[in-house]
């Protein structure tokens, strides 16, 4: 029994890889899973130590040309134009949009968080990648990493579009998440409250974005404070 608990230790205590790369998440078709796999493997996969953090992988299709929703999912300075539990977002007067730089982030009452500072981690305009870590607050989500990536339709979905009527422009985002299980809860309850966050945000940024497609721009708002 010993020799048992100890493998369980140390299984606990040794990092391995997240498989988000095997399983097509809610939303994705397996071919269009199949194309964006590489992207997935690349910048979703993360480093987790087993039993004591959890990590997931959501999709969103958005009706609106790729360019629109990077615009606004880019905007490290402005979460809350799609993230539903901000209520406000301020950074340093020499903030510039580059990774290192640092927000600080104030919820909603009546979710386990008041503030929240954060440091983005990566922002490539050419690729469409961003993510952020948290780094500090008064908030339960331990060693918190996220990375958004925006991506054209695959073409698995353009080619079973001919045919019909012409589909108006769509993209894919992917954001993926690793966090501490905090002490008290289950891996499961973890994944579930993030989950739900998450979506809730992807459904929301789909409905800005859709609407600044429609009105011919982007929603990022806010002018060019902070663009690099």
């Amino acid at each position: 029994m010993a020799a048992v608990a100890e493998t369980e230790q140390q299984q606990q205590q040794d990092p391995t890889s997240t498989t988000h790369h095997l399983t097509a998440p809610p939303g994705l078709t397996q071919a269009e899973f199949d194309e964006l796999n590489p992207l997935i493997t690349e910048f979703h996969t993360y480093q987790i130590a087993r039993g004591r953090q959890c990590s997931s992988l959501l999709a969103q299709r958005i009706a609106a040309p790729e360019e629109v929703v990077w615009s606004i999912v880019r905007r490290f300075d402005r979460p809350q134009t799609y993230k539903h539990f901000i209520k406000s977002c301020t950074v340093a007067p020499d903030f510039t949009m580059a990774a290192g730089s640092t927000r600080d982030v104030n919820v909603i009452s009546g979710l386990p968080a008041a503030t929240s500072t954060e440091r983005l981690d990566i922002l490539d305009d050419e690729r469409r990648v961003t993510g952020f870590s948290i780094i500090g607050g008064e908030h339960r989500l331990r060693n918190y990493r996220s990375v958004t990536t925006v991506h054209a339709m695959p073409l698995a979905a353009r080619e079973a579009g001919k045919g019909g009527p012409t589909p108006p422009s769509t993209c894919v985002v992917l954001e993926s998440y690793v966090v501490d299980v905090p002490e008290g809860n289950t891996e499961e309850d973890t994944r579930l409250f993030a989950d739900t966050v998450v979506k809730l945000n992807l459904q929301k940024l789909a409905s800005v974005a859709e609407a600044a497609a429609r009105e011919g721009g982007g929603g990022g708002g806010g002018g060019d404070h902070g663009k690099s």
